[in-house]
């Protein structure tokens, strides 16, 4: 069961106490209205900062420290749900029971999180130039490296063409021009700026009692600064009352069409467990009617499937075709989501998309890591039921539900990524 301890105004945490691993996690994040002025910046924060502190200078020495505590792990956390996107760190470390007699791990690892935190390394009052001019070169070749993958190119072109008017549309990561314009001096300003403003949220998952964690966090955090929190919103996708098409040429074997949807349905909904039923039978897995129909029956594609971003209340398909195939696979997944709309879903296609829900939930508690991102997923998207009630919420999903969900979804834009030669 997950707890919750307030640790300072605006920073809690949260945690559960389990003896099934011999490895331990521990994450901080500050959450941060998502905005374009910033992302970038806080994508480069968490990055920057475990270059180097006060008493370990560089990432050599970092890396000797934890090498020390039986190979522990230090990570950058960059995150992005709804209207919010979140900056921190990952920590993963040998249980203290399992370490050699005498031998602490979790207080270290924690006091090492506060020393990265609240100690970085300056050079003139400015974060370290070097580590800032690296981690951009980085952070740069990553947006880069994920933009030469066309599905992925293809949703973000979508994406951020339907949510042109709305937040959800920036990047995780920011962009390009945005992370080279940022200066030493200037992402210093903003570090100290989102230390004392933003709402901060820990979690952790170990055999520790979550007490004595939070009095240790206490003490390792006790100079955070606290100021006025910037307030944070969610809000669901609005209609357009109309579909944008939008289309580009490149270079390419196959044809990427991304298609978006606004549902109506958001995580706060009573009818999010039948928008997520409704998804893994439209498109969510190897049962569904985009796999079965589009790519397997009629061949119209090599990959065909369904995402929902739950917090925006925003489904979208994505699929790889050969630019001939552009409108009839369109009209095929049209068709395809009209079948659901009108109830044509078999108990065997409800059952499996049920199980397939309901199975990905029973393999939450299976590692620490997974039940720190479903954590921040429920905080995030302000789910309001614990994974028990959700999973019984799914169960009971009937087909009139799930065709009642689809009825609410409604055709928002396109983006085709086609290929120079038809």
């Amino acid at each position: 069961m997950e707890q919750k301890i307030e640790l300072f105004p605006g920073v809690s945490l949260r945690g559960v106490t389990t003896g099934r691993f011999k490895s331990a996690c521990l994450s901080c994040s500050f959450l941060r209205p998502l905005r374009r002025t910033e992302a970038a910046k806080n994508a480069l924060l968490a990055n920057v900062l475990i270059q180097g502190t006060e008493d370990h200078p560089d990432l050599q020495s970092i890396s000797q420290a934890l090498d020390s505590l039986y190979g522990a792990s230090l990570g950058p956390l960059v995150r992005k749900n709804g209207d919010i996107q979140t900056w921190g760190f990952y920590l993963s470390f040998l249980e203290d029971r399992f370490a050699l007699e005498g031998d602490r791990v979790l207080e270290p690892m924690a006091e090492l999180l506060g020393e990265v935190l609240l100690r970085p390394r300056l050079v003139e009052g400015a974060l370290d130039p070097r580590y800032v001019e690296r981690e951009k070169e980085n952070l740069i070749s990553t947006i880069e490296t994920s933009l030469n993958d066309k599905r992925v190119y293809a949703e973000r072109q979508m994406l951020g063409a339907m949510c042109r008017e709305d937040s959800f549309g920036i990047p995780r990561l920011g962009d390009v021009a945005d992370v080279a314009a940022v200066t030493p001096e200037e992402l210093y300003r903003h570090y100290r700026q989102t230390l004392g403003t933003s709402q901060v949220e820990l979690f952790y998952a170990g055999s520790a009692c979550l007490e004595a964690v939070a009095e240790l966090l206490r003490r390792v955090l006790r100079k955070l600064p606290r100021q006025t929190l910037e307030p944070l919103s969610l809000a669901p996708m609005g209609r357009r009352g109309g579909v944008q098409y939008l289309e580009e040429t490149m270079d390419l074997t196959q044809g990427k069409l991304s298609m978006g949807f606004t549902t109506g349905i958001t995580t706060r909904d009573a009818g999010f467990p039948a928008l997520m039923v409704l998804n893994a039978v439209f498109g969510g897995g190897l049962t569904s009617k985009l796999f079965l129909h589009v790519r397997e029956k009629l061949s119209l594609c090599y990959y065909a499937s369904s995402s929902v971003y739950g917090a925006k209340g925003i489904l979208t398909v994505s699929s790889g075709i050969e630019t001939c195939n552009y409108q009839q696979a369109k009209e095929e997944i049209l068709r395809q989501l009209a079948a659901c709309q009108a109830g044509e879903i078999t108990q065997e296609e409800l059952q499996a998309a049920q199980e397939a829900i309901c199975s990905g939930l029973r393999t939450i508690p299976d590692a620490p890591g997974r039940m720190e991102d479903y954590a921040l997923f429920c905080l995030l998207s302000r789910f309001p039921l614990d994974r028990t009630a959700y999973r019984d919420a799914v169960r009971s999903v009937t087909v009139a539900d799930a065709a009642q969900a689809a009825r609410q979804v409604e055709l928002d834009t396109i983006f085709f990524l086609k290929g120079a030669k038809v």
